[in-house]
């Protein structure tokens, strides 16, 4: 048996990881999905909590373990700020696992530094499947829902996180401004 770790912010989780798990559905039988920066919740960065992105994930691969018989585990992982001690703790917090799969330059380099396998994913209409344009996407009421799963849709409008995106923004624009106006001469 090989259990696999695919970690993200998943801000929000959208087609790009959705695809990326799929492929790594075919060489896995279990997989942990590693929720990154659970600590952070409420910016624009950053909108959505833990629990939130918990439950996207865990509705949106419904059917793939369905279809290759997969077993998954969402464990959230805080940030430390500690990176020679990172893959340990990620480790610490999640059931074990043979091999990781990430495509950042330093979380390879982390969990080779503790010998874990590494393979890299590939990456999937990363244009237009970015969390950053996506939540841009979201404030400015622009098109996303076909970006994302259809239950991260459910999930997003149930917990009425574009309006809340929109008023993090807002208040983002806001400090902007009175920066702005501390500076002028």
């Amino acid at each position: 048996m090989t259990r696999g770790f695919y970690i993200g912010r998943f801000q929000p989780y959208h087609n790009g990881h959705h695809t990326v798990i799929e492929h790594i559905a075919d060489e896995v039988d279990e997989l942990v999905l590693g929720i990154g920066s659970a600590d952070v919740s409420h910016t624009v960065r950053n909108p959505f909590t833990a629990g939130e992105r918990i439950m996207m994930l865990t509705k949106a691969v419904r059917e793939f373990e369905r279809e290759h018989d997969l077993v998954t585990y969402v464990v959230p992982i805080e940030d430390i700020d500690r990176n020679a001690v990172w893959a340990g703790h990620v480790e610490s917090m999640c059931p074990d696992f043979d091999v990781v799969y990430s495509n950042n330059p330093l979380v390879i380099r982390l969990f080779e530094e503790d010998e874990i396998e590494v393979r890299q994913s590939q990456m999937f209409d990363r244009e237009r499947l970015e969390g950053t344009d996506i939540r841009e996407s979201m404030i400015d009421d622009d098109p996303w829902r076909d970006r994302v799963p259809d239950p991260v849709v459910d999930v997003v409008e149930e917990i009425n996180g574009i309006q809340r995106l929109r008023t993090i923004a807002q208040d983002d624009v806001v400090d902007r401004w009175e920066a702005d106006e501390d500076n002028e001469p």
